[in-house]
């Protein structure tokens, strides 16, 4: 009997710039005598010597594993060459190195030349497409697999449904949840998560809700799912009661809860409830991650905590282009634009490139402190030195960057140079600066505008008719203000609120509710008498109604920020900050008053309004009135 030939020579040693990735080339493949090598005459040695296609699996998983492309198609020649391709798992494992790699093409071209696929086979391929972020793709795959009557596992149809929730796909995901349903499937926690997911990303939160509360078993995944659904779908608080859930269950909390949890305390500066989030962290070894410490930085930052907010970042060793962003963001936010070019001078100078996102924040910053110059620099340097293209925000800031410095026919023609529509955002920037410089014929070709954009937002025909109230242009007021009434969409009321004591007090203007709000209105007239005697007799201009000034004085008095100062004042120890939202500008007004109470009572007092926050410390801010 002939004894078999073990081999030895090294598998990766062929050129693999000359291997023809077809399996149908296996035909032309030459043995070492020369003689045609083909399926059925695949050496015995091959199929007698199992370290070969071990050794075989092990490359793939490395090429795969460290994304080496060049080398996992060298380890496919040599599967063809030694007539390997017709195994199974072998094909698997090819599909699998090349969807990793980005070669999707070779990995759809591997599949469809199978002789024989499994049902890991059509798995690992839609879950290459939906990785490759071809989610339609992978929806036509399942489609054919029903087709031609394979069947499917509760992977495959979790696979599918994660398919849909990147394509938004409500139809084919309520399809597949009857599918869920007819085949006993849907209590599995897989196909469960993956439904509540795909839900929630399509704003179906009550349909999310409800597979939520259906499953028998949720693991961390299930819980991380449910938590970032209710802050995709703006429902902040009920984020933060879901989480307090997890905490009482005794799941075990991710990274990927933590995030969202810090979402949604960014979103309503929840800042003790973000510490707490923040201690759960330190305790489970997370912060070292540089996307975690990336929110925390965003959470501290929108809470009004910029200092805490360096604090993180300057921790956090490893620094990347999304933490840098977070921090040049946060800057931005609370005006601190020499900050923020620095940091901008930095991230370069440790060999990162500002991306899009970088620029919004530097251009942002330029406009919250009236750089001009600034501003059309980096505006410039964007295209010339980083190659990126402008998008709508960087015009938006660029709008905003010339306006608020009352160069409004600049800002009219930068909007008509534009290579795209303005957006709302756009002309509602050119709005707001045509009526702090006084622009009404600019004024009203925004708001006709905005008017087309979004009938439904009141906004705009309230700050149109305090745009004709503040040049004294009565008659336009009347029709202003009756125009809003015919279109009937109702104007947002301002809102303040503060945080005390791990419970959030908000005010309406003249607000009665609160059960501290007789003492509220006493030490607030008991302040006011005390600014008085310095001074301030309330700024009237800023009330736009066409009354006599004691009633406009009478108006202003009781604005909400005022109230949630008063009472922040009377709760918080003497020496925290005082900090107030705020869901609408601040008026003139206000500001002014912030700055004697800052002066007064020796405290620090952040307020965030829709456009920035506003530190006042000793009887200033850090806008430099320019805000």
């Amino acid at each position: 009997m002939k004894a078999v030939r073990r081999y030895t020579k090294p598998i990766l040693t062929l050129d693999s710039s000359n291997i023809n990735l077809s399996p149908i080339a296996v035909a032309t493949s030459v043995n070492e005598h020369g003689s045609t090598l083909t399926p059925e005459k695949t050496p015995l040695w091959v199929r007698a010597y199992p370290t070969c296609l071990s050794s075989i699996h092990q490359i793939l998983q490395k090429c795969a594993r460290e994304k080496f492309t060049m080398e996992g198609m060298a380890c496919h020649g040599c599967i063809i060459q030694y007539g390997l391709w017709a195994d199974t798992l072998t094909s698997n494992m090819l599909i699998n190195m090349y969807s990793k790699c980005g070669s999707i093409e070779h990995a759809r071209k591997v599949f469809d030349e199978m002789p024989e696929r499994s049902l890991v086979s059509w798995n690992t391929m839609m879950g290459s497409y939906t990785q490759n972020g071809q989610e339609r793709e992978a929806l036509d795959l399942f489609v054919r697999m029903q087709r031609e009557g394979e069947e499917f596992s509760e992977f495959t149809l979790s696979g599918v449904l994660c398919a849909c929730a990147a394509e938004f796909a409500v139809f084919e995901c309520r399809q597949l949840h009857a599918f869920a349903l007819k085949a006993s499937m849907l209590t599995n926690m897989f196909v469960g998560t993956a439904l509540l997911d795909v839900y929630a990303k399509c704003s179906l939160l009550k349909d999310a809700i409800r597979v939520f509360e259906y499953m028998p078993e949720r693991s961390d995944v299930t819980w991380s799912s449910m938590v970032a659904g209710y802050v995709k779908n703006a429902l902040y608080e009920e984020a933060l009661l879901m989480f307090r859930k997890v905490q009482v269950t005794g799941v075990e909390v991710n990274q990927f809860i933590i995030s969202s949890v810090l979402a949604a305390c960014a979103a309503i500066a929840a800042k003790i409830e973000g510490i707490q989030a923040h201690t759960v962290l330190l305790k489970m070894g997370f912060v070292a991650n540089f996307f975690v410490s990336s929110s925390l930085v965003d959470m501290y930052s929108k809470c009004g905590s910029i200092n805490e907010a360096y604090l993180v970042f300057s921790c956090t060793e490893e620094k990347n282009i999304v933490l840098l962003n977070a921090m040049i963001s946060g800057f931005s936010r609370h005006g601190r634009s020499m900050e923020v070019m620095m940091l901008f001078e930095k991230m370069q100078q440790i060999g990162l490139q500002p991306n899009e996102v970088t620029y919004v924040s530097v251009l942002s910053a330029c406009g919250h402190m009236g750089l001009v110059k600034e501003g059309k620099n980096y505006f410039d340097m964007m295209v010339k030195e980083h190659n990126l293209s402008p998008n709508v925000f960087h015009y938006s800031c660029m709008v905003d960057v010339l306006g608020r410095t009352g160069l409004i026919d600049e800002a009219k023609s930068l909007i008509d140079k534009m290579p795209f529509e303005a957006t709302a955002a756009i002309w509602g920037s050119l709005l707001s600066s045509c009526r702090v410089h006084g622009n009404v014929e600019l004024a009203e070709i925004a708001a006709k505008r905005l008017f087309e954009i979004e009938p439904e937002n009141a906004g705009n025909h309230v700050l149109l008719s305090n745009i004709y109230a503040a040049n004294r242009q009565w008659d336009e007021v009347i029709q202003a203000r009756k125009l809003l009434k015919e279109t009937e969409v109702k104007k947002e009321r301002g809102k303040s609120w503060i945080e005390i004591k791990d419970k959030v007090h908000a005010f309406m203007v003249g607000e009665r509710n609160h059960p501290r709000i007789g003492e509220i209105y006493s030490r607030l007239e008991d302040m006011l008498e005390e600014m008085r005697k310095i001074g301030y007799r309330g700024e009237t201009q800023h009330d736009l109604h066409n009354v006599e000034e004691n009633q406009k004085a009478e108006l202003l008095r009781h604005h909400s920020e005022k109230l949630a100062l008063v009472y922040g004042l009377m709760c918080l120890p003497s020496s925290a900050p005082v900090r107030i939202m705020k869901n609408l500008r601040i008026c003139g007004d206000c500001h002014a008053f912030m700055k004697l109470a800052s002066k007064i009572t020796g405290r620090e007092i952040v307020v965030r309004d829709t456009n920035r926050f506003h530190h006042f410390r000793y009887g200033l801010c850090s806008c430099g009135e320019f805000w």
